[in-house]
């Protein structure tokens, strides 16, 4: 086990090539390798909430794979994030793949024991039902969250098939549940067609505003990020991100692909622009692998999830 105030970090790119060795996200140390961890980077390959193309439950080992390239000091940010926090990779959350309801519980259980650790998540996924356990588990800890959702879709529906779980009802049970902060809530890259205009209206009676990708390509990344900021304020912040929010041309590998989406340039720039807010955790989810080309998509992923993680070291909950 290591000294915890002297941070073990990634493989050196320079002794072991970066197609070698372990696929842990960045080639970090996995959690059984550190005494203890400020960030953990959380698996949870699951997928039975989606309601198109399926294969998002391969998304964790996909992103590890496309972290590999990854190096140590962010200088957009100025920040080494490996360097100035443990960050482990603390494996995949076995999860039942027949059972929803189970599977929630079982995610929800291993995100209180990381944050009863003292470290932050950083979750892959796996699909954007798994937001919902995750913000159940973060409120136990800091009350109800602002959250800054980027995706697609508004994923506030009521069910779907009947169904009250699936990756397009998170947040309404989340509001639904008191877990956010209704007056700190922001959709960001929301386009496509949709069921009816009661879906803006339901969206909006639960304390939504949104950003559509229109938006972001008319008044830019600088007035984004502003809109942001004065949103959220200094609350408690929970960043959920499907893929799904980049142009299937940034990000083909993903179960709902909807045209006109945000760039990969964009979606790092505002996420960028976070630096400083008290992010307290994080997901990113929706990659399904085997629609993806040329690693686009997972190398995307793993872009967004290290930004993530420099963002936490530039802040403490």
């Amino acid at each position: 086990m290591n000294d915890p105030k002297v941070p073990i970090g990634p493989v050196d790119g320079s002794k072991v090539p970066r197609y070698a060795g372990f696929a842990t996200f960045a080639r970090l140390p996995r959690r059984d390798e550190v005494a203890s961890a400020d960030i953990a980077v959380l698996g949870v390959p699951f997928d039975t909430g989606v309601s198109y193309r399926p294969g998002a439950r391969f998304g964790p080992a996909a992103i590890r794979e496309g972290s590999r390239l990854l190096r140590p000091y962010h200088p957009g940010l100025d920040v080494s994030p490996f360097a100035v926090q443990q960050v482990a990779d603390y494996g995949d959350v076995a999860v039942n793949p027949f059972d929803i309801g189970e599977a929630l519980a079982t995610v929800e259980s291993a995100a209180d024991a990381v944050l009863a650790e003292g470290a932050r998540l950083m979750t892959i996924g796996g699909d954007h039902t798994l937001a919902l356990p995750l913000l159940r588990s973060v409120v136990k800890a800091h009350g109800p969250v602002a959250l800054l959702h980027f995706d697609a879709h508004l994923d506030t529906w009521d069910t779907y098939f009947g169904a009250p779980h699936t990756h397009g009802t998170p947040f309404r049970r989340a509001a639904e549940e008191g877990l956010l902060d209704r007056s700190r809530l922001t959709h960001v890259g929301i386009r496509g067609p949709l069921y009816a205009k009661r879906d803006l209206q339901d969206d909006a009676a639960f304390g939504f505003g949104i950003v559509s990708s229109t938006d972001v390509a008319e008044y830019g990344v600088a007035a984004v990020i502003e809109g942001i900021r004065e949103r959220v304020g200094d609350a408690p912040l929970y960043v959920s991100i499907d893929i799904d929010v980049l142009d299937p041309a940034h990000a083909p590998g993903t179960g709902t692909p909807e045209a006109g989406g945000l760039t990969s340039r964009e979606l790092l720039m505002i996420l960028r622009g976070l630096a400083g807010a008290k992010i307290v955790s994080a997901d990113l989810v929706e990659v399904a692998p085997a629609y993806d080309h040329a690693e686009l998509t997972t190398v995307a992923a793993s872009h967004v999830a290290y930004e993530l993680i420099s963002l936490m070291a530039l802040s403490k909950p």
